[in-house]
């Protein structure tokens, strides 16, 4: 089958809830993937940082292999003899007194907001169902009912209502305005992804996290980090909040905790918070099992081992060095932003061309990348890649825009 074959097969019998780039992978390895026709790819979106670890790392399969050939699953009804394994080394590796785990992102998220409001009502004596938690504008948080109720965008949430009411609504990036609503008692936690992804690598300003903190700190609000994307080494540090010195009361991961292999995502925070819930109270059949428990040691143990946050730092300050280069030399690319291995460039239309335009003509010059609000192209590589290769991929996105040029 050619890769029309089977994007024509995708067409006909799976939901149109995605619009992919034209290439059909079937195979990884490190920072490259292959097409069906065995042609390679760098990888400059790592399944939306799932696989800053590299696609298929060894440690990491050799975890799941092993333990899928021993026990996968037992959902929560019993013990098992991995789970408290993984439980005490999160934990540990990140400081907190206990882990929630769960299996997306989205789960995470919904975990954080349901132990958010229990903590509300049974901590901070806020009247049952009053509790608000702020949000920032041009969030993403998932796609469940209840997170595109606090969104801000049209394709997220139009048609979808009626929506969860409990959200309030602030400019990201904004001290004076996250003040103003914290002066309502019952706002019981501030939700923030630390740079927001997939609103396009928006950064905001130095100061602001730790401003956020201190204001949620004198109010008695809970700063929750969304750190599913922007976590454990892609920014430059294990944790996008570390740049500021951030220890969030509730800490949301998920993606490249699996380094790819597997969906695990966790919700960490100390006892005061955490055990608010109770049996019964929350829960899913899958998190915790036997494979993601080994799975995610093995991912985490990928990331201080390899030394991945230094040189997710280190690459990530050559890229957009090189990048700025390209922004002053063509007209079609306004400016590079980010942070570490995270970073976009903002595109400028050009003949009717776009950034999808753009990111088809790199796929066809051997980059992989993927638009975002159609002016926006995120690059984040695996953080395994070496200098020369984010040279020659640099390379690659330049020669590609001499193509518009």
């Amino acid at each position: 089958m050619t890769s029309n074959d089977f994007i024509q097969k995708e067409g006909k019998y799976g939901a149109h809830n995605y619009h992919p780039l034209p290439v059909v992978l079937s195979k990884g390895e490190g920072i490259f993937v292959w097409d069906v026709e065995g042609k390679k790819y760098f990888d400059f979106l790592s399944a939306y940082s799932a696989v800053n670890q590299g696609h298929c790392h060894p440690k990491i399969v050799n975890a799941l292999s092993e333990q899928a050939k021993k026990l996968a699953l037992t959902s929560r009804a019993f013990y098992n003899d991995c789970l408290g394994e993984f439980e005490e080394y999160i934990t540990r590796f990140f400081g907190y007194d206990k882990v929630l785990p769960m299996n997306t992102g989205a789960e995470g998220d919904e975990t954080a907001l349901k132990l958010c409001r229990k903590w509300a009502y049974e901590k901070k004596g806020i009247p049952e169902n009053q509790a608000k938690i702020i949000v920032c504008e041009g969030n993403f948080h998932g796609r469940t009912i209840t997170i595109i109720s606090m969104s801000t965008d049209p394709d997220s949430y139009k048609g979808f209502g009626p929506y969860t009411p409990g959200f309030v609504i602030v400019p990201y990036n904004d001290v004076d305005a996250l003040k103003k609503e914290l002066e309502d008692h019952n706002v019981a936690g501030f939700l923030v992804e630390p740079i927001q992804g997939e609103a396009g690598v928006y950064v905001p300003d130095d100061g602001y996290l730790k401003a956020a903190y201190d204001l949620c700190k004198e109010k008695n609000v809970l700063f929750i980090a969304d750190e599913v994307q922007t976590g454990l080494a892609r920014t430059g540090k294990m944790l996008a909040c570390d740049h500021e010195n951030v220890r969030p009361d509730i800490l949301i991961l998920g993606k490249a905790l699996s380094g790819g292999m597997y969906p695990i995502s966790a919700v960490l925070a100390d006892d005061e918070i955490m055990l608010c819930i109770k049996p019964g109270e929350h829960g899913s059949t899958y998190g915790g099992n036997p494979i993601a428990a080994k799975v995610g040691i093995a991912a985490l143990e990928v990331l201080k081992n390899e030394k991945l946050e230094e040189k997710s730092a280190r690459l990530g300050e050559i890229f957009r060095k090189e990048i700025q280069k390209l922004v002053e030399q063509y007209e079609m690319v306004e400016l590079v932003r980010g942070k570490g291995l995270l970073n976009a460039i903002v595109i400028k239309p050009k003949g009717g061309k776009t950034a999808w335009d753009v990111c088809v003509a790199m796929k066809e010059n051997g980059l992989i990348a993927k638009p975002t609000h159609e002016h926006i192209i995120r690059f984040a590589p695996p953080l395994v890649i070496t200098e020369d290769q984010l040279m020659e991929a640099i390379e690659i996105i330049n020669k590609t825009l001499k193509q518009f040029s």
